[in-house]
């Protein structure tokens, strides 16, 4: 199996993979309007042969089987407030 992995216009650090290169029918249209442009970002096969940064491969398969497309966000930035209270805490 293999994916097409785009490249959000409006959002940073946001991918969106589908089955087929420009077939997008499966992905809501909202879904697609807060994207932007898909940037063709690489081909990738699931076989595990390569590893994905920051997705699942499992969840990744499960998602374009089931619902026709992955989305990936972002990592959730660090709460700086959070690490230094913890760092007080430890002191």
């Amino acid at each position: 199996m293999f994916c097409v992995i785009y490249r959000s216009t409006k959002r940073d650090q946001t991918y969106l993979y589908v089955e087929k290169k420009d077939d997008f029918s499966r992905v809501p249209e909202a879904l697609m309007n807060g994207f932007g442009k898909p940037q063709l970002a690489m081909l990738l096969p699931l076989d595990g042969s390569k590893k994905l940064v920051g997705a699942d491969i499992e969840k990744v398969k499960a998602a374009l089987r089931d619902e026709g497309f992955y989305l990936q966000m972002p990592p959730p930035p660090e709460s700086l407030l959070k690490m230094h209270l913890e760092n007080h805490k430890k002191v």
